[in-house]
């Protein structure tokens, strides 16, 4: 059973999604604004968080971007169709994945799944890349002997890339290996996360030496 925050204010689309969710196994509970969510998702800490991004008030978007200020909690976004700048800019707020209205519940349950699965797989073994340390056994992520804080999802990424330092990986390889799509999935969110974490571990950002873009086919990581 997963603890699963809804922040939805559409009646319908949250009493729908919540009955759904429940019969899947799950424990849900239902809020119907961005301060509503902000304040529970902090005092209780669930282990997911699916998020609309059009919230009265305080929108999902900043709802997103003030969670991550201070937790990895996963979190999803419910998006309109053909919404991309949502999208975009959910994604660069520190989102792991999302899912377009009008939302199947066996997809959004399955997302779900797919999140709290790249959270849980732990690799073993160790490995640095200059003054960046990966412990794989501890899940945790060093540079310059700091700790660096990262998603689950852009901890599976770090995890994924190093796995195969100096190789060019496409972005459809690491739509499957990182968020278990297991189809043509957007590439949106390998580029987003790659723009996150390369802000977390790169020396500067915007002349990356770690993670190389491979252009038209994806990304490397520097060999060690």
């Amino acid at each position: 059973m997963v603890a699963i925050l809804l922040v939805e204010d559409d009646p319908s689309v949250r009493t729908g999604l919540e009955l759904a969710l429940t019969r899947q196994g799950h424990s849900v509970t239902a809020r119907t604004t961005g301060e509503e969510g902000l304040e529970y998702a902090r005092a209780r800490r669930p282990e997911i968080v699916v998020l609309d991004v059009m919230l009265p008030g305080l929108d999902g978007i900043e709802v997103c971007r003030r969670l991550r200020k201070s937790d990895e909690i996963p979190i999803i976004l419910l998006t309109a169709r053909g919404e991309s700048l949502d999208v975009v800019v959910g994604l660069e707020a520190g989102a792991d994945d999302y899912v377009v209205k009008p939302v199947e519940p066996a997809v959004l349950d399955a997302r779900i799944r797919a999140v709290l699965r790249r959270a849980e797989k732990t690799p073993m073994s160790r490995s640095s890349f200059g003054d960046l340390v990966i412990d794989r056994a501890a899940l945790r992520v060093t540079k310059a002997g700091a700790d660096v804080h990262l998603t689950p999802t852009e901890l599976r990424l770090l995890l994924e890339l190093t796995r195969h330092p100096g190789q060019a990986l496409p972005r459809g390889h690491l739509l499957r290996e990182v968020w278990d799509h297991g189809y043509a999935g957007d590439s949106r969110l390998v580029d987003a996360c790659v723009q996150r974490l390369r802000a977390k571990i790169e020396t500067d950002a915007a002349a990356p030496t770690l993670i190389q873009t491979v252009r038209g086919f994806g990304y490397r990581f520097a060999a060690p």
